[in-house]
């Protein structure tokens, strides 16, 4: 059984990502904070590479043909894999099960959350050990999750969810819940998603905010 970590991005597009902090940013610096997040999470992927995980896998949205997606590839060693799926839970369910389907151990996470290191991914694959959790999530002070491991997966996890609203954390463990199912809580992390969640990013990460960002 391997440890596959998936990593949810979306090609960093003005005026496509990041557009709840536009203003204070504009178009072209949320994109560029993007980025910068989307790295920050691969690299953290690749310092937990071999001990933790075995291989990253780069989901990516619309699909893979945006060169950022590829300069990610070359620079961490990652496979591009394309999102698909009418809302974010069925996307999340098909990768999900694609690495279930395989035998392997999935741990899928966003590029949003800055305080996820190696110490966390790692809290997360040993939930799932065999005999371990079901679910492992990452809760997120907005009401959502940063991190989603499965050892098996369910409808109930991800339909009627309200995406994007401060019930996802509590919906998808209540139907966790109705399964039977052992669920494994991470402590609860933040996103980067609101603007005043920037002097929080700042403080943690000031390399992230040059002239553009600023």
């Amino acid at each position: 059984m391997r440890s596959v970590l998936q990593v949810f991005a979306k090609a960093p597009v003005p005026g496509t990502v990041k557009t709840r902090l536009v203003p204070p940013l504009d178009a072209e610096s949320a994109a560029a904070l993007h980025r910068a997040l989307v790295e920050r999470t691969l690299q953290t992927a690749a310092s937990a590479r071999p001990g933790i995980v075995h291989t990253i896998e780069l989901w990516c949205a619309p699909d893979t043909t945006h060169p950022f997606f590829d300069q990610c590839a070359q620079r961490f060693a990652v496979t591009l894999r394309q999102q698909c799926g009418a809302d974010l839970g069925a996307r999340m369910r098909h990768a999900l099960a694609d690495a279930l389907a395989h035998g392997n151990r999935p741990v899928l996470v966003g590029t949003d959350c800055p305080g996820l290191n190696a110490a966390g991914l790692a809290e997360a694959f040993h939930a799932l050990r065999p005999g371990g959790a079901d679910v492992v999530l990452l809760p997120t002070e907005d009401g959502g999750y940063a991190l989603i491991g499965a050892a098996r997966i369910d409808d109930l996890m991800f339909d009627g969810i309200a995406w994007g609203s401060d019930s996802v954390h509590a919906q998808t463990a209540a139907g966790i819940s109705a399964l039977g199912w052992t669920l494994h809580g991470m402590a609860t992390g933040w996103d980067v998603d609101r603007p005043q969640d920037l002097e929080r990013l700042r403080a943690l990460e000031p390399r992230f905010f040059g002239t553009r960002a600023a």
